[in-house]
């Protein structure tokens, strides 16, 4: 009855406070602003993936057109050959997607920074340019893109700061704690119970900022585990600034100083630790300016349309489980007929190397921010956010290594299907729309 009652009155004293209701609407604006934004990003890339999704399925039905009148391609076209295989596959137009999550309502994350779709050809690598768009955080606010997990990070500590800043110091500056004592029984619960009101107050508007993105891309239909763990760690975030606030407002006595140090402390947790860190990362582990890859996909694959025959036939049956099969006469042969796939393939094994290397540096760097984690817990709760919405880097990578196994997987079929001067018929065409897209 007591905590009730201490409820109560501190209801009444948020309500007669036009500071703290005005903060509190603003937080529930941003809030809701940043989840509109990620919905509105979710359904972006859902109508850009179907609007491809549609052309390419358009370009097919056009193709197997030709196959069912015998002819090979567009008459305006007369090189087009689609009964051969690299024409086959090339016409195709195969593409691989990365599906947006419902959780990109709460949580953006590398969506922006990394390509969602990539067409896969012989000729492709995950580092093409439409795969790195990096956009910086301050360029992300210049065009408004502000989301929900950043309202939580960095404006939700500011809100319990308002709204815990005078809790216990008002009444120690007007003498009232001795009064207090008596009519409670003791400071500190009496306090705790002022500090939990606030923390409930802000979880409920939390729990239905939550309730609210998940109705804008359907959460609970398709994955409700992304609100379920979206709930769990906002639960610890909140938890963690209010046992810091907390810890402050008892052990201090004037609002001003205890106003201070909440200050303090949360530009120490969420910009000078995190800019730190990030320096700290920046000097051990400076930025790559993939100078490797440039020179290999420039230079170095320049280079292997000067080597002979002999070499090239070499390298690719290094590259392949099963060698190219003939005679010396028919392998000179074949080999000029392939030349195209064969510098395809190792271009590829040359790029996909310094994409390797590339790849390794980043871990590295991530492993060293992993370090950090403990005592950068903004860091540690943002890295959570994008992991539950599908937005983190790892998912990011896991997309670019599904890429290069489809590149992979298409050269491999188009040298050996080439090579054996395989005809293709409107099966074999449909065949390859559909093995060339899987993903084992």
């Amino acid at each position: 009855m007591r905590n009730l009652s201490t409820f109560l009155y501190e209801w009444k004293h948020f309500v007669r406070s036009p500071f703290k209701v005005i903060a509190f609407l603003m937080f529930l604006l941003a809030a809701i602003y940043g989840l509109h934004n990620g919905a509105k990003l979710y359904k972006t890339q859902l109508v850009e993936i179907d609007t491809i999704k549609q052309k390419i399925e358009k370009d097919r039905e056009e193709n197997i057109a030709f196959y069912e009148a015998g002819e090979k391609g567009p008459k305006d076209k007369l090189w087009i050959d689609i009964t051969k295989p690299f024409w086959a596959i090339w016409l195709g137009k195969t593409y691989l997607f990365k599906s947006p999550s419902p959780g990109l309502v709460y949580s953006t994350g590398e969506s922006e920074q990394y390509g969602f779709y990539k067409q896969v050809s012989i000729w492709a690598s995950t580092m093409d340019s439409d795969m790195t768009k990096e956009i910086a955080n301050p360029e992300r606010l210049q065009i408004g893109m502000l989301d929900f997990s950043f309202a939580l990070l960095y404006l939700l500590p500011l809100l319990l700061m308002i709204l815990l800043y005078n809790l216990r110091s008002s009444e120690a500056e007007e003498n009232f704690l001795m009064l207090i004592q008596v009519q409670a029984a003791s400071i500190n619960s009496w306090l705790l119970s002022r500090v939990i009101f606030y923390m409930l107050l802000t979880l409920l508007s939390v729990i239905i900022l939550l309730v609210y993105g998940a109705m804008l891309t359907g959460v609970f239909s398709s994955n409700s585990s992304i609100f379920n763990n979206l709930f769990l760690y906002s639960l610890l975030y909140l938890v963690f600034w209010g046992g810091i606030y907390y810890l402050i407002l008892r052990n201090g006595r004037l609002i001003i100083n205890n106003t201070l140090k909440m200050v303090g402390i949360w530009l120490l947790f969420t910009f000078v630790i995190p800019a730190i860190s990030l320096q700290w990362i920046s000097i051990r582990k400076p930025v790559n300016y993939m100078v490797d890859y440039i020179e290999a996909s420039r230079d170095e694959t320049r280079d292997l349309y000067d080597l002979p025959d002999s070499i090239i036939l070499d390298r690719l049956n290094i590259l392949f489980s099963e060698p190219l099969k003939g005679s010396e006469e028919e392998k000179e042969a074949k080999i000029r007929k392939v030349k195209r796939v064969a510098f395809a393939a190792l271009a590829n094994e040359l790029i996909k190397n310094k994409v390797e290397s590339i790849e390794i540096e980043n871990e590295s760097k991530n492993h060293s921010v992993r370090t950090t984690y403990f005592f950068s817990p903004v860091t540690f709760f943002q890295n959570c956010f994008n992991k539950v919405s599908y937005s983190h880097y790892d998912d990011y990578r896991q997309f670019r290594e599904d890429i290069q196994y489809l590149i992979d997987k298409q050269i491999k079929v188009l040298l050996k299907d080439s090579w054996n001067e395989v005809i293709v018929d409107k099966d074999k065409y449909i065949d390859y729309t559909k093995e060339l897209v899987k993903v084992d």
